[in-house]
């Protein structure tokens, strides 16, 4: 059984290094200190997430669809792992307030009115 290679202390939380490498057909192993990639550090849902992202090739509307969120929950997932990934996210929280008057539009909580003058607010 393989396990997902650890990339912070489980005792003090420090950043761990790989030292060593073996092939589990020959045997051949190999021992120096190896960079982990920044992948490594994500946690399991966000390399889940990134898995469905990719297989949606970017479509939010289709991440939607096959983790069964809204618009808003996908926009979040994303800007978490983008951030985690060490980038910096822009301005992504009033995107997100306007998508989410524009569903309230959609779904008939909100009317166009009182979209405006919510969008007007911010």
């Amino acid at each position: 059984m393989a396990y997902k290679l650890l990339s912070d202390c489980p005792v003090c939380g420090d950043k761990l290094k790989a030292v060593k490498l073996t092939c589990s057909s020959c045997g051949t192993s190999l021992e120096s200190e190896f960079s982990l990639s920044k992948f490594e550090q994500l946690t399991t849902e966000q390399l889940q997430f990134i898995d469905v992202f990719m297989k949606c090739r970017g479509s939010i509307k289709d991440v939607e669809k096959e983790l069964g969120v809204s618009y808003p929950t996908v926009r979040a997932r994303l800007n978490e792992t983008v951030k985690a990934l060490g980038y910096t996210v822009a301005d992504e929280e009033k995107t997100s307030d306007v998508r989410s008057i524009i569903d309230s539009i959609e779904s008939g909580e909100l009317t166009p009115e009182e979209a405006l003058k919510k969008l007007k607010s911010k």
